[in-house]
């Protein structure tokens, strides 16, 4: 499997991601992503947030720039089993993958669309990964950098 993804940025540019550790591969932005399953399968759904946004947690005090969104839960069942019942989100929405950090460290996180909110904050995320992947404008919007190399 290659080391790399393809996918279209909010732009519509088709985008290249290298040293992200995992097989990303995606042929539309963020945005009309087909549900599957359920009630809800044949609707379209649009994802609420954009690949390069910067989001917080709803409940937990972490945020992060979006780096993939997958158009409804696609990590393992034990993985959503570890959440408490109470808190457990569900899988017929979009989860994002994200270049995270907290107080202590920077780490990839994995979180459902109704636990995320907008973070208005216009601070820099200071995970290492961001700036493999993509570019701070002046007003600290992130965007894709158009080619990444090994």
């Amino acid at each position: 499997m290659p080391a790399f993804g393809i996918f279209k940025d909010a732009a519509g540019a088709s985008v290249h991601l290298a040293g992200l550790g995992q097989h990303i591969e995606k042929s539309a932005q963020a945005g009309d992503l087909p549900l599957r399953g359920g009630k809800r399968q044949g609707m379209i759904r649009t994802a609420k947030y954009r690949i390069g946004q910067v989001v917080r947690h709803r409940i937990f005090p972490f945020r992060g720039v979006i780096f993939d969104v997958d158009p409804e839960f696609g990590n393992t069942e034990e993985w959503y089993e570890s959440i408490p019942a109470e808190i457990r989100p569900r899988k017929d929405q979009p989860f994002y993958h994200l270049f995270a950090e907290n107080a202590e460290s920077e780490y990839i996180a994995y979180v459902s669309e109704q636990n995320l909110l907008a973070d208005e904050s216009n601070e820099p995320v200071r995970h290492p990964q961001v700036r493999e992947v993509f570019d701070r404008s002046a007003d600290g919007n992130y965007t894709t950098r158009a080619i990444l190399k090994h």
